[in-house]
């Protein structure tokens, strides 16, 4: 899925969320979006969800105006935080109820699911706890698994290994990393942690007050060295 996002601007009073003039992302990449906190990930993501209105400016996938058409969705799966969630159902219910969305029979779901049992645990898959009742790690784990079920083109994630245990950061490292190659797919992931986006992504946009700073080719980590000598001048 292509993604080019033009002349795209969001500000808060006088301050400056995202200014993008322009941006394109062609090949399937596992693009990993950078910065120091107030840097812009989560707003410039909430643009290309159409979650808010930019000031001016376009994200388009595939050509489509995100802010224009519906038509995108369903190629499209996102988890940004635990507001995705409905917490007074337990995660079969919420499933379930995804399942049906997307027009699952009973078979497909349990099939989705089952690709990710491990990553996902016994907590989730047999205590049948309401999601409110659920760690926060698990509820990471379930929105993350939920954006992935339909098998999307482009998956956006907002900060994924906040609240995951160690085992956990590294078997999404490895999910992520086979979804990539098995589907094709564009994966965008936000991150404060320099390790794991160099470990995961094909490609690193630095970020710096909604400005796109660097665009770095990460094959084979070679975007690291990099990476920690900005963040250390910067520190």
């Amino acid at each position: 899925m292509e993604i080019k996002i033009q002349n795209l601007k969001k500000t808060y009073g006088s301050k400056t969320a995202v200014d993008i003039p322009d941006y394109t992302l062609q090949a399937p990449e596992i693009l990993g979006l950078m910065g120091n906190n107030g840097a812009g990930k989560t707003t410039l993501f909430r643009l290309m969800l159409d979650l808010l209105k930019a000031d001016s400016g376009s994200v388009c996938l595939d050509g489509t105006d995100v802010s224009q058409s519906e038509d995108w969705k369903l190629r499209v799966g996102a988890y940004m935080d635990e507001s995705f969630l409905i917490d007074y159902l337990t995660p079969e219910e919420y499933f379930q109820f995804c399942g049906r969305m997307y027009g699952f029979d009973a078979a497909t779901l349990h099939e989705r699911i089952h690709r990710y049992e491990r990553f996902l645990g016994d907590e989730i898959l047999k205590e049948k706890k309401y999601i409110r009742n659920l760690s926060a790690g698990n509820k990471q784990k379930m929105g993350i698994v939920t954006a992935l079920l339909h098998n999307p083109e482009l998956v956006i994630l907002d900060e994924p290994f906040n609240f995951l245990d160690p085992t956990s950061q590294s078997l999404l490292k490895h999910l992520l990393q086979h979804y990539h190659e098995e589907h094709k797919a564009t994966i965008l992931v936000s991150s404060h942690n320099l390790s794991h986006t160099v470990d995961l992504s094909t490609r690193i946009v630095l970020l710096e007050q909604g400005h796109l700073l660097r665009d770095l080719d990460n094959a084979d980590g070679a975007a690291g060295k990099e990476l920690e000598d900005y963040f250390e001048v910067k520190e």
